[in-house]
């Protein structure tokens, strides 16, 4: 089915940011947003609602009538115990998913992260086939998300979009975002891509702006419309000039998840 971007499109963790700028930018792009959070936001079409219990599922069930898109970002953004993420980023995600699904919801974009496979050694060109390899919890959630939008494809006809984002910033500020960066700009062209290729059923990209340094192949991200234009190179020398070279023989060196690999993120015994 294809889209025009003319149609309301539910935001869920608008407050965030990403959801921030999103709500921003994307309605330039055509797309008039339904904004919900579960804190409060100065716009005119918005929804407070906690997605972890009933009364904020009934408000995301209201919140849902009459549309055809929803963009998921809600969720706790980083590292967290794991009955925070079991209730937010897992039952949470999947109250969105099936509120869709009940509510005739043609389209979820969903935003996953590259933590789905932060075990995953560094090497060039990483695609989006390789097995999931979660390094925290958080990135468990999203591996998560990604099978559940799996299943609401092919059981419930939805069409999925799973965004692995990077490093979501301004601007680059380490050595590894000169390989992960996602750029404000790319970010919302990454997400109108989602929104308005045709023909979707089920897809996962990675999200990540045009850096010379990638990791991941951007190939599935071309096909589902993404080009993006902004590039970390143009922050290399700086970067370097701060922090030096990086030390290619720490363990955070060695997995596409970074500092997420590391040994303090390990659950105490």
């Amino acid at each position: 089915m294809s889209r025009t971007g003319s149609n309301t499109v539910l935001l869920t963790g608008a407050a965030g940011s990403i959801g921030t700028v999103l709500a921003h930018e994307l309605p330039a792009y055509g797309h008039r947003l339904r904004l919900l959070d579960s804190k409060p936001i100065d716009a005119d079409d918005t929804v407070l609602a906690d997605l972890t219990n009933d009364a904020g599922s009934a408000a995301l069930d209201a919140a849902m009538d009459g549309l055809e898109s929803v963009v998921h970002l809600a969720a706790i953004p980083t590292e967290a115990p794991f009955a925070d993420i079991l209730r937010v980023n897992i039952d949470g995600t999947y109250r969105v998913f099936d509120a869709a699904r009940r509510a005739g919801v043609r389209r979820i974009v969903y935003a996953s992260s590259n933590h789905a496979v932060g075990f995953t050694p560094r090497a060039p060109m990483v695609g989006v086939d390789v097995p999931p390899r979660p390094d925290t919890y958080y990135g468990l959630s999203k591996v998560f998300g990604e099978a559940l939008g799996r299943l609401y494809a092919d059981r419930y006809g939805l069409e999925v979009a799973c965004l692995r984002i990077g490093s979501f910033a301004e601007r680059p500020t380490s050595h590894r975002h000169l390989s992960t960066w996602l750029s404000h700009g790319d970010a919302v062209r990454l997400l109108h891509a989602g929104l308005s290729t045709p023909d979707l059923t089920y897809a996962v990209v990675y999200g990540i702006s045009a850096n010379t340094r990638a990791w991941w192949d951007l190939a599935p991200g071309h096909r589902l419309g993404y080009h993006p234009v902004d590039d970390a190179e143009t922050y290399a020398a700086q970067i370097v000039a701060e922090h030096g070279q990086p030390d290619l023989g720490a363990r955070t060196e060695a997995f596409l998840g970074g500092e997420y690999t590391d040994q303090r993120y390990d659950t105490p015994r």
